[in-house]
Protein backbone atom coordinates (compact mmCIF):
# COMPACT_ATOMS: atom_id res chain seq x y z
CA UNK A 1 0.00 0.00 0.00
CA UNK A 2 1.05 3.61 -0.73
CA UNK A 3 0.07 5.96 1.84
CA UNK A 4 -0.95 9.39 1.17
CA UNK A 5 2.57 10.81 2.34
CA UNK A 6 4.21 8.27 -0.08
CA UNK A 7 2.09 9.19 -3.12
CA UNK A 8 3.16 12.93 -2.14
CA UNK A 9 6.71 12.51 -2.69
CA UNK A 10 5.96 10.71 -6.01
CA UNK A 11 4.12 13.61 -7.12
CA UNK A 12 7.02 16.12 -6.21
CA UNK A 13 8.98 13.92 -7.97
CA UNK A 14 6.60 14.46 -11.25
CA UNK A 15 6.44 17.90 -10.84
CA UNK A 16 10.64 18.21 -10.56
CA UNK A 17 11.16 18.66 -7.40
CA UNK A 18 14.63 17.74 -6.49
CA UNK A 19 15.16 19.01 -3.20
CA UNK A 20 13.21 19.38 -0.05
CA UNK A 21 14.25 21.01 3.00
CA UNK A 22 13.15 20.20 6.22
CA UNK A 23 13.93 18.75 10.28
CA UNK A 24 12.02 15.48 10.38
CA UNK A 25 9.99 15.35 13.64
CA UNK A 26 7.20 13.07 15.22
CA UNK A 27 4.62 14.67 13.24
CA UNK A 28 6.62 14.51 10.21
CA UNK A 29 8.25 11.11 9.73
CA UNK A 30 5.39 10.19 7.42
CA UNK A 31 6.30 12.65 4.78
CA UNK A 32 9.74 11.00 4.87
CA UNK A 33 8.44 7.03 4.81
CA UNK A 34 9.10 7.78 0.56
CA UNK A 35 11.64 10.43 0.58
CA UNK A 36 15.00 7.84 0.96
CA UNK A 37 13.39 5.70 -2.30
CA UNK A 38 13.39 9.21 -4.41
CA UNK A 39 15.61 11.20 -6.16
CA UNK A 40 14.62 13.65 -3.99
CA UNK A 41 17.60 15.75 -2.10
CA UNK A 42 17.03 16.40 1.46
CA UNK A 43 18.73 18.71 3.38
CA UNK A 44 17.98 19.55 7.07
CA UNK A 45 18.56 23.34 8.22
CA UNK A 46 19.20 24.20 12.23
CA UNK A 47 15.74 25.96 12.28
CA UNK A 48 12.80 26.02 10.41
CA UNK A 49 13.14 29.47 9.82
CA UNK A 50 16.56 28.33 7.93
CA UNK A 51 14.54 25.92 6.45
CA UNK A 52 11.96 28.43 4.29
CA UNK A 53 15.37 30.66 2.94
CA UNK A 54 17.15 27.59 2.02
CA UNK A 55 13.89 27.08 -0.14
CA UNK A 56 13.96 30.88 -1.16
CA UNK A 57 17.33 31.15 -2.23
CA UNK A 58 16.93 28.13 -4.08
CA UNK A 59 13.93 29.04 -6.37
CA UNK A 60 15.34 32.34 -7.21
CA UNK A 61 18.59 30.76 -8.95
CA UNK A 62 17.16 27.70 -10.34
CA UNK A 63 13.78 29.19 -11.16
CA UNK A 64 11.31 26.87 -9.82
CA UNK A 65 9.69 26.77 -6.52
CA UNK A 66 11.94 25.43 -3.09
CA UNK A 67 9.85 22.88 -1.09
CA UNK A 68 9.66 22.81 2.63
CA UNK A 69 8.58 20.03 4.58
CA UNK A 70 7.73 21.51 8.25
CA UNK A 71 6.27 20.18 11.59
CA UNK A 72 3.19 21.57 13.10
CA UNK A 73 2.90 24.41 15.49
CA UNK A 74 6.63 25.87 16.31
CA UNK A 75 7.48 24.48 13.18
CA UNK A 76 5.05 26.48 10.99
CA UNK A 77 5.30 30.06 13.89
CA UNK A 78 9.11 29.57 12.92
CA UNK A 79 8.72 29.54 8.64
CA UNK A 80 6.40 32.17 8.24
CA UNK A 81 9.32 35.32 8.63
CA UNK A 82 10.84 33.74 5.31
CA UNK A 83 7.24 33.09 3.76
CA UNK A 84 6.47 36.45 4.52
CA UNK A 85 10.25 37.64 3.15
CA UNK A 86 9.23 35.15 -0.30
CA UNK A 87 5.79 36.65 -0.61
CA UNK A 88 6.90 40.65 -0.72
CA UNK A 89 9.93 39.70 -3.57
CA UNK A 90 6.76 37.12 -5.43
CA UNK A 91 9.21 33.88 -5.08
CA UNK A 92 7.79 30.69 -5.15
CA UNK A 93 7.73 28.35 -2.45
CA UNK A 94 5.75 25.44 -1.46
CA UNK A 95 5.42 24.68 2.44
CA UNK A 96 3.79 21.28 3.14
CA UNK A 97 3.54 20.81 7.35
CA UNK A 98 1.64 18.20 9.41
CA UNK A 99 -1.79 19.30 10.87
CA UNK A 100 -3.76 17.14 14.01
CA UNK A 101 -6.44 14.44 12.64
CA UNK A 102 -9.55 15.73 11.06
CA UNK A 103 -11.44 15.03 14.49
CA UNK A 104 -9.09 17.00 16.20
CA UNK A 105 -8.76 20.08 14.26
CA UNK A 106 -9.26 23.34 16.07
CA UNK A 107 -10.40 21.20 19.25
CA UNK A 108 -8.16 22.87 21.59
CA UNK A 109 -7.57 19.69 23.48
CA UNK A 110 -3.72 20.71 24.53
CA UNK A 111 -2.64 18.39 22.16
CA UNK A 112 1.48 18.55 20.89
CA UNK A 113 1.92 21.28 18.65
CA UNK A 114 -1.62 22.38 18.77
CA UNK A 115 -2.70 25.73 16.97
CA UNK A 116 -5.86 27.16 16.83
CA UNK A 117 -5.58 27.78 12.91
CA UNK A 118 -2.61 27.31 11.48
CA UNK A 119 -4.28 28.09 8.02
CA UNK A 120 -5.24 31.24 9.69
CA UNK A 121 -1.57 31.88 10.75
CA UNK A 122 -0.20 31.91 7.07
CA UNK A 123 -2.75 33.92 5.26
CA UNK A 124 -0.87 36.90 5.14
CA UNK A 125 2.22 35.21 3.63
CA UNK A 126 0.39 32.71 1.21
CA UNK A 127 -1.05 32.59 -1.89
CA UNK A 128 -3.41 29.98 -0.28
CA UNK A 129 -3.95 27.45 2.36
CA UNK A 130 -5.11 24.28 2.15
CA UNK A 131 -6.19 21.35 4.52
CA UNK A 132 -6.12 18.64 2.56
CA UNK A 133 -9.16 16.71 3.90
CA UNK A 134 -9.13 13.08 1.96
CA UNK A 135 -6.04 11.73 0.22
CA UNK A 136 -8.14 12.28 -2.72
CA UNK A 137 -7.58 15.93 -3.20
CA UNK A 138 -3.77 15.76 -3.06
CA UNK A 139 -3.68 15.62 -7.14
CA UNK A 140 -5.76 18.79 -7.30
CA UNK A 141 -4.48 21.03 -4.66
CA UNK A 142 -0.81 20.23 -5.90
CA UNK A 143 -1.76 21.12 -9.78
CA UNK A 144 -3.38 24.25 -8.10
CA UNK A 145 -0.09 24.92 -6.16
CA UNK A 146 1.64 24.91 -9.15
CA UNK A 147 -0.78 26.52 -11.54
CA UNK A 148 0.44 29.60 -9.31
CA UNK A 149 3.50 28.92 -9.67
CA UNK A 150 3.82 28.64 -13.20
CA UNK A 151 1.19 30.72 -14.60
CA UNK A 152 0.50 33.68 -11.60
CA UNK A 153 2.29 35.76 -9.58
CA UNK A 154 4.76 33.28 -7.67
CA UNK A 155 4.24 33.18 -4.18
CA UNK A 156 4.72 30.99 -0.96
CA UNK A 157 1.73 28.24 -0.85
CA UNK A 158 0.52 26.52 1.98
CA UNK A 159 -0.42 22.21 2.39
CA UNK A 160 -1.42 20.56 5.46
CA UNK A 161 -2.23 16.81 6.02
CA UNK A 162 -3.94 15.96 8.97
CA UNK A 163 -1.79 12.94 10.27
CA UNK A 164 -4.92 10.14 9.70
CA UNK A 165 -5.38 11.89 5.96
CA UNK A 166 -0.97 11.14 5.49
CA UNK A 167 -1.29 7.08 6.45
CA UNK A 168 -4.63 6.81 3.90
CA UNK A 169 -4.42 4.45 1.12
CA UNK A 170 -3.49 6.67 -1.69
CA UNK A 171 -2.61 3.37 -4.27
CA UNK A 172 -5.08 4.83 -6.57
CA UNK A 173 -3.39 8.23 -7.13
CA UNK A 174 0.04 6.77 -8.30
CA UNK A 175 -0.83 7.32 -11.95
CA UNK A 176 -2.05 11.01 -11.35
CA UNK A 177 -0.07 13.18 -13.97
CA UNK A 178 0.93 16.60 -13.35
CA UNK A 179 -0.81 19.84 -14.75
CA UNK A 180 1.18 22.16 -16.51
CA UNK A 181 -0.41 25.82 -17.23
CA UNK A 182 0.74 28.39 -19.59
CA UNK A 183 1.44 32.18 -18.52
CA UNK A 184 -1.10 34.44 -19.74
CA UNK A 185 -0.45 35.65 -23.29
CA UNK A 186 -0.69 39.32 -24.67
CA UNK A 187 -3.71 41.12 -25.44
CA UNK A 188 -3.43 42.40 -28.83
CA UNK A 189 -5.44 45.51 -28.26
CA UNK A 190 -3.25 46.80 -25.10
CA UNK A 191 -0.36 45.70 -27.36
CA UNK A 192 -1.36 47.88 -29.74
CA UNK A 193 -1.37 50.62 -27.73
CA UNK A 194 1.18 50.41 -25.87
CA UNK A 195 3.41 49.94 -28.70
CA UNK A 196 1.83 53.53 -30.07
CA UNK A 197 2.39 55.35 -27.39
CA UNK A 198 6.33 53.76 -26.87
CA UNK A 199 7.07 54.77 -31.11
CA UNK A 200 5.27 58.03 -30.70
CA UNK A 201 7.70 58.75 -27.33
CA UNK A 202 10.54 61.71 -27.94
CA UNK A 203 11.78 60.50 -24.32
CA UNK A 204 10.75 56.68 -23.52
CA UNK A 205 12.18 55.03 -20.12
CA UNK A 206 11.59 51.46 -19.00
CA UNK A 207 11.26 50.86 -15.46
CA UNK A 208 12.08 46.82 -15.16
CA UNK A 209 11.45 44.25 -11.76
CA UNK A 210 12.29 41.13 -10.72
CA UNK A 211 9.18 40.01 -12.33
CA UNK A 212 10.34 40.31 -15.32
CA UNK A 213 13.75 38.50 -15.15
CA UNK A 214 12.80 35.89 -18.14
CA UNK A 215 12.45 38.79 -19.67
CA UNK A 216 16.20 40.50 -20.14
CA UNK A 217 16.88 39.46 -23.88
CA UNK A 218 13.64 40.67 -25.07
CA UNK A 219 13.38 43.51 -23.19
CA UNK A 220 16.99 44.61 -23.56
CA UNK A 221 16.43 44.74 -27.86
CA UNK A 222 12.78 47.09 -27.01
CA UNK A 223 15.30 49.07 -24.72
CA UNK A 224 17.73 48.97 -27.95
CA UNK A 225 14.69 49.62 -30.70
CA UNK A 226 13.61 52.80 -28.73
CA UNK A 227 16.43 54.16 -27.27
CA UNK A 228 15.05 54.04 -24.32
CA UNK A 229 17.10 54.41 -20.49
CA UNK A 230 16.65 51.28 -18.16
CA UNK A 231 15.95 51.14 -14.80
CA UNK A 232 16.06 47.87 -12.58
CA UNK A 233 15.30 46.77 -9.14
CA UNK A 234 17.12 45.30 -7.09
CA UNK A 235 15.72 42.00 -7.89
CA UNK A 236 16.42 42.71 -11.95
CA UNK A 237 19.74 43.32 -11.12
CA UNK A 238 21.85 42.11 -14.41
CA UNK A 239 18.95 42.05 -17.38
CA UNK A 240 20.85 44.31 -18.79
CA UNK A 241 25.23 43.91 -19.27
CA UNK A 242 26.48 46.26 -17.04
CA UNK A 243 28.26 48.43 -19.29
CA UNK A 244 25.16 48.88 -21.72
CA UNK A 245 24.98 52.39 -22.76
CA UNK A 246 21.54 52.45 -21.33
CA UNK A 247 21.52 51.25 -18.60
CA UNK A 248 20.75 53.68 -15.63
CA UNK A 249 21.49 50.58 -12.91
CA UNK A 250 19.48 50.60 -9.58
CA UNK A 251 19.83 53.96 -8.91
CA UNK A 252 16.26 55.06 -8.62
CA UNK A 253 16.15 56.27 -4.98
CA UNK A 254 18.55 59.13 -6.12
CA UNK A 255 17.61 62.50 -7.15
CA UNK A 256 19.57 62.89 -10.13
CA UNK A 257 17.95 59.33 -11.52
CA UNK A 258 14.58 60.40 -10.23
CA UNK A 259 15.09 64.13 -12.29
CA UNK A 260 15.88 61.58 -15.42
CA UNK A 261 12.32 59.50 -14.66
CA UNK A 262 10.55 62.85 -14.28
CA UNK A 263 11.78 63.95 -17.68
CA UNK A 264 10.42 60.74 -19.78
CA UNK A 265 7.38 61.23 -21.44
CA UNK A 266 6.37 57.24 -21.53
CA UNK A 267 6.98 54.91 -18.94
CA UNK A 268 7.00 51.49 -19.66
CA UNK A 269 7.03 49.62 -16.31
CA UNK A 270 7.37 45.55 -16.27
CA UNK A 271 7.33 42.88 -14.09
CA UNK A 272 7.42 45.83 -10.81
CA UNK A 273 5.61 46.61 -7.85
CA UNK A 274 6.48 50.41 -7.99
CA UNK A 275 7.26 50.15 -4.43
CA UNK A 276 8.48 52.21 -1.86
CA UNK A 277 11.52 49.95 -1.09
CA UNK A 278 12.91 50.26 -4.74
CA UNK A 279 12.03 53.50 -5.70
CA UNK A 280 11.70 55.51 -2.46
CA UNK A 281 14.30 54.24 0.44
CA UNK A 282 13.80 57.47 1.67
CA UNK A 283 10.98 57.02 2.74
CA UNK A 284 9.68 60.82 2.23
CA UNK A 285 8.22 60.42 -0.68
CA UNK A 286 9.42 62.56 -4.25
CA UNK A 287 9.85 59.79 -7.04
CA UNK A 288 7.27 61.05 -9.84
CA UNK A 289 6.40 59.15 -13.00
CA UNK A 290 4.79 62.45 -14.72
CA UNK A 291 4.76 60.90 -18.72
CA UNK A 292 2.48 58.49 -19.22
CA UNK A 293 2.76 55.33 -17.78
CA UNK A 294 1.75 51.81 -18.92
CA UNK A 295 2.25 48.98 -17.03
CA UNK A 296 2.84 45.17 -17.28
CA UNK A 297 2.39 42.53 -14.84
CA UNK A 298 1.04 39.00 -14.13
CA UNK A 299 -1.07 40.36 -11.33
CA UNK A 300 -3.87 42.59 -12.33
CA UNK A 301 -4.27 43.85 -9.04
CA UNK A 302 -0.68 45.08 -8.81
CA UNK A 303 -1.50 46.40 -11.95
CA UNK A 304 -3.17 49.79 -10.56
CA UNK A 305 -1.23 50.31 -6.89
CA UNK A 306 0.75 52.46 -6.08
CA UNK A 307 1.01 54.47 -9.62
CA UNK A 308 -2.45 54.24 -11.71
CA UNK A 309 -1.30 53.37 -15.48
CA UNK A 310 -2.65 55.02 -18.69
CA UNK A 311 -2.66 51.66 -20.21
CA UNK A 312 -2.31 48.25 -18.16
CA UNK A 313 -1.47 44.86 -19.85
CA UNK A 314 -2.10 41.36 -17.75
CA UNK A 315 0.22 38.79 -19.05
CA UNK A 316 3.86 36.79 -18.58
CA UNK A 317 6.87 39.25 -19.29
CA UNK A 318 8.82 38.04 -21.50
CA UNK A 319 5.48 37.12 -23.78
CA UNK A 320 4.68 40.89 -23.41
CA UNK A 321 8.03 42.06 -24.36
CA UNK A 322 8.39 40.25 -27.31
CA UNK A 323 5.43 41.36 -28.44
CA UNK A 324 5.64 44.93 -27.38
CA UNK A 325 8.83 44.61 -29.55
CA UNK A 326 7.53 43.01 -32.42
CA UNK A 327 5.30 45.94 -32.66
CA UNK A 328 7.09 48.37 -32.19
CA UNK A 329 9.81 47.35 -34.73
CA UNK A 330 6.60 47.36 -37.29
CA UNK A 331 5.88 51.53 -36.59
CA UNK A 332 7.64 54.42 -37.43
CA UNK A 333 9.38 56.17 -34.48
CA UNK A 334 8.84 59.54 -33.74
CA UNK A 335 12.25 61.55 -33.77
CA UNK A 336 13.91 61.50 -30.34
CA UNK A 337 15.14 64.24 -28.50
CA UNK A 338 18.70 64.45 -29.31
CA UNK A 339 19.84 64.61 -25.48
CA UNK A 340 17.91 61.47 -24.69
CA UNK A 341 19.21 57.40 -24.76
CA UNK A 342 22.51 56.86 -24.17
CA UNK A 343 23.42 60.55 -23.71
CA UNK A 344 21.37 61.10 -21.17
CA UNK A 345 23.04 58.16 -19.46
CA UNK A 346 25.74 58.97 -19.80
CA UNK A 347 25.38 62.28 -18.35
CA UNK A 348 23.08 60.76 -15.12
CA UNK A 349 26.35 58.13 -14.68
CA UNK A 350 28.99 61.67 -15.03
CA UNK A 351 26.99 62.70 -12.31
CA UNK A 352 26.45 59.85 -10.07
CA UNK A 353 30.05 58.43 -10.12
CA UNK A 354 31.54 61.52 -8.91
CA UNK A 355 29.65 62.10 -5.57
CA UNK A 356 29.64 58.68 -4.36
CA UNK A 357 31.24 58.91 -0.39
CA UNK A 358 34.41 57.18 1.30
CA UNK A 359 32.22 54.60 2.46
CA UNK A 360 30.60 53.42 -0.46
CA UNK A 361 33.56 53.57 -2.95
CA UNK A 362 35.26 51.32 -0.41
CA UNK A 363 32.33 48.88 -0.45
CA UNK A 364 32.13 48.68 -4.03
CA UNK A 365 35.53 48.17 -4.24
CA UNK A 366 35.57 45.09 -1.89
CA UNK A 367 32.30 44.03 -4.06
CA UNK A 368 34.50 44.52 -7.27
CA UNK A 369 37.68 42.13 -6.02
CA UNK A 370 34.92 39.37 -5.28
CA UNK A 371 33.81 39.95 -8.96
CA UNK A 372 37.59 40.11 -10.22
CA UNK A 373 38.26 37.00 -8.27
CA UNK A 374 34.93 35.18 -8.35
CA UNK A 375 33.48 36.27 -12.42
CA UNK A 376 30.42 33.62 -12.05
CA UNK A 377 29.61 34.27 -8.20
CA UNK A 378 25.87 35.16 -7.05
CA UNK A 379 25.67 37.49 -4.16
CA UNK A 380 23.18 36.61 -1.72
CA UNK A 381 22.81 39.81 1.15
CA UNK A 382 21.55 40.49 4.13
CA UNK A 383 20.95 43.90 5.46
CA UNK A 384 24.52 45.31 5.85
CA UNK A 385 26.64 47.67 4.49
CA UNK A 386 28.20 46.49 1.60
CA UNK A 387 24.68 45.12 0.20
CA UNK A 388 23.60 48.75 0.11
CA UNK A 389 26.17 49.98 -1.24
CA UNK A 390 26.03 47.20 -4.01
CA UNK A 391 22.35 48.10 -4.58
CA UNK A 392 23.17 51.30 -5.99
CA UNK A 393 26.76 51.19 -7.15
CA UNK A 394 26.87 47.22 -8.55
CA UNK A 395 25.81 46.34 -12.34
CA UNK A 396 26.16 42.73 -13.26
CA UNK A 397 26.13 40.69 -16.73
CA UNK A 398 23.40 38.28 -15.65
CA UNK A 399 19.94 38.22 -13.88
CA UNK A 400 19.79 35.87 -10.55
CA UNK A 401 23.25 36.98 -9.47
CA UNK A 402 22.36 39.44 -6.82
CA UNK A 403 19.77 39.43 -4.72
CA UNK A 404 18.83 39.90 -0.69
CA UNK A 405 16.91 40.75 2.08
CA UNK A 406 17.97 44.79 2.18
CA UNK A 407 14.47 45.51 0.41
CA UNK A 408 10.80 44.63 0.44
CA UNK A 409 10.35 42.55 3.52
CA UNK A 410 13.59 43.16 4.77
CA UNK A 411 14.46 40.42 7.50
CA UNK A 412 17.71 39.80 8.87
CA UNK A 413 19.92 36.64 8.87
CA UNK A 414 18.28 36.01 5.42
CA UNK A 415 21.77 35.52 3.50
CA UNK A 416 23.43 32.43 4.92
CA UNK A 417 20.85 29.82 4.77
CA UNK A 418 19.50 31.40 1.37
CA UNK A 419 22.81 31.63 0.08
CA UNK A 420 23.02 27.47 0.53
CA UNK A 421 19.63 26.82 -1.53
CA UNK A 422 21.11 29.13 -3.64
CA UNK A 423 24.45 26.97 -4.32
CA UNK A 424 22.10 24.12 -4.25
CA UNK A 425 19.81 25.51 -6.70
CA UNK A 426 22.57 26.71 -9.42
CA UNK A 427 23.76 22.87 -9.84
CA UNK A 428 26.85 24.06 -11.48
CA UNK A 429 29.14 24.08 -8.66
CA UNK A 430 29.86 28.03 -9.32
CA UNK A 431 30.80 30.25 -6.04
CA UNK A 432 27.94 31.96 -3.97
CA UNK A 433 28.52 34.33 -2.20
CA UNK A 434 26.80 35.32 1.38
CA UNK A 435 27.18 39.25 2.44
CA UNK A 436 26.24 39.85 6.23
CA UNK A 437 26.82 42.22 8.75
CA UNK A 438 27.65 40.82 12.47
CA UNK A 439 24.28 41.27 13.94
CA UNK A 440 22.45 39.64 10.84
CA UNK A 441 24.93 37.01 11.15
CA UNK A 442 23.58 36.07 14.40
CA UNK A 443 20.29 35.75 13.44
CA UNK A 444 20.83 32.03 11.67
CA UNK A 445 24.69 31.29 12.97
CA UNK A 446 23.99 27.39 13.36
CA UNK A 447 23.10 27.22 10.09
CA UNK A 448 26.99 27.15 9.33
CA UNK A 449 26.67 23.70 10.51
CA UNK A 450 23.81 21.96 7.82
CA UNK A 451 26.45 24.17 5.24
CA UNK A 452 28.95 21.53 6.87
CA UNK A 453 26.80 19.22 6.80
CA UNK A 454 25.22 20.09 3.29
CA UNK A 455 28.51 20.08 1.69
CA UNK A 456 27.76 23.61 -0.07
CA UNK A 457 31.02 25.70 -0.65
CA UNK A 458 29.27 29.38 0.17
CA UNK A 459 31.94 31.67 0.88
CA UNK A 460 30.47 33.89 4.06
CA UNK A 461 31.63 37.61 3.78
CA UNK A 462 30.84 38.93 7.42
CA UNK A 463 31.00 42.58 7.25
CA UNK A 464 32.01 43.42 11.11
CA UNK A 465 30.88 46.64 12.69
CA UNK A 466 29.87 45.47 16.15
CA UNK A 467 26.47 45.88 16.10
CA UNK A 468 23.65 47.69 14.15
CA UNK A 469 25.57 50.45 12.64
CA UNK A 470 22.96 51.29 10.17
CA UNK A 471 20.13 51.91 12.57
CA UNK A 472 22.80 53.63 15.00
CA UNK A 473 23.69 56.11 12.55
CA UNK A 474 19.94 56.56 11.94
CA UNK A 475 18.87 57.07 15.48
CA UNK A 476 21.75 59.19 15.93
CA UNK A 477 20.45 61.70 12.79
CA UNK A 478 16.98 61.23 14.81
CA UNK A 479 18.67 62.87 18.28
CA UNK A 480 17.60 59.96 19.60
CA UNK A 481 20.24 58.53 21.97
CA UNK A 482 21.13 55.10 20.94
CA UNK A 483 19.93 51.97 22.65
CA UNK A 484 20.44 48.52 21.79
CA UNK A 485 22.37 49.20 18.85
CA UNK A 486 26.00 48.19 20.15
CA UNK A 487 25.87 44.10 20.75
CA UNK A 488 28.07 42.12 21.96
CA UNK A 489 30.25 40.23 19.32
CA UNK A 490 31.45 36.79 19.23
CA UNK A 491 34.94 35.43 18.27
CA UNK A 492 32.91 34.56 15.12
CA UNK A 493 36.50 32.62 13.58
CA UNK A 494 36.44 30.38 16.81
CA UNK A 495 32.51 30.07 16.50
CA UNK A 496 32.52 28.89 12.88
CA UNK A 497 35.69 26.55 13.12
CA UNK A 498 34.13 24.74 15.87
CA UNK A 499 31.17 24.49 13.18
CA UNK A 500 33.51 22.63 10.98
CA UNK A 501 33.79 25.65 8.38
CA UNK A 502 37.15 26.98 7.26
CA UNK A 503 37.49 30.60 8.89
CA UNK A 504 40.26 33.82 8.70
CA UNK A 505 40.24 37.31 9.37
CA UNK A 506 40.98 39.41 6.13
CA UNK A 507 42.63 43.15 5.61
CA UNK A 508 43.20 44.51 2.76
CA UNK A 509 42.67 43.83 -0.80
CA UNK A 510 45.45 41.19 -1.43
CA UNK A 511 44.56 39.64 1.39
CA UNK A 512 41.03 39.41 0.83
CA UNK A 513 42.48 38.08 -2.82
CA UNK A 514 44.03 35.80 -1.59
CA UNK A 515 41.21 34.04 0.95
CA UNK A 516 38.78 34.27 -2.23
CA UNK A 517 41.06 31.76 -4.22
CA UNK A 518 41.70 29.15 -1.20
CA UNK A 519 37.86 29.16 -0.60
CA UNK A 520 36.59 28.55 -3.93
CA UNK A 521 38.78 25.58 -4.40
CA UNK A 522 37.34 23.73 -0.95
CA UNK A 523 34.61 21.25 -0.58
CA UNK A 524 33.20 23.42 2.45
CA UNK A 525 32.16 26.64 3.86
CA UNK A 526 34.35 29.51 4.29
CA UNK A 527 33.72 32.40 6.82
CA UNK A 528 35.86 35.62 5.93
CA UNK A 529 35.36 38.14 8.48
CA UNK A 530 35.88 41.50 7.75
CA UNK A 531 36.42 43.95 10.50
CA UNK A 532 35.07 47.36 9.23
CA UNK A 533 37.79 49.02 11.53
CA UNK A 534 40.38 47.70 10.27
CA UNK A 535 39.63 47.39 6.18
CA UNK A 536 41.72 49.21 4.30
CA UNK A 537 39.79 52.26 2.39
CA UNK A 538 41.22 52.15 -1.03
CA UNK A 539 40.40 54.67 -3.78
CA UNK A 540 38.00 53.25 -6.54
Amino acid sequence: MATCGEVLVHLLERYGVDHVFGIPGVHTVELYRGLARSSIRHVTPRHEQGAGFMADGYARTRGKPGVCFIITGPGMTNITTAMGQAYADSIPMLVISRVQSRSQLGGGRGKLHELPNQSALVAGVAAFSHTLMSAAELPSVLARAFAVFQAGRPRPVHIEIPLDVLVENADALLGSTPVSVARAGAAPAAVQQMSQRLAAAKRPLILAGGGAIDAAAELTRLAEALGAPVALTINAKGMLPAAHPLLIGSTQTLLATRALVAEADVVLAIGTELAETDYDITFAGGFDIPGALLRVDIDPDQNVRNYPPQVALVADARIAAQALLTEVNRQPLAPRSPDWGTARVARLWAELEPAWDAATRAQTRFLNVVLEELPGVVFVGDSTQPVYSGNLTLNLNHPRRWFNASTGYGTLGYALPAAIGAWLGRGDGQPVVCLIGDGGLQFTLPELSSAVEARTPVIVLLWNNQGYEEIKKYMVNRDIEPVGVDIYTPDFIGVAKALGCAAQSVHGIEALRTALRAAADRQGPTLLEIDQGRWELPSL
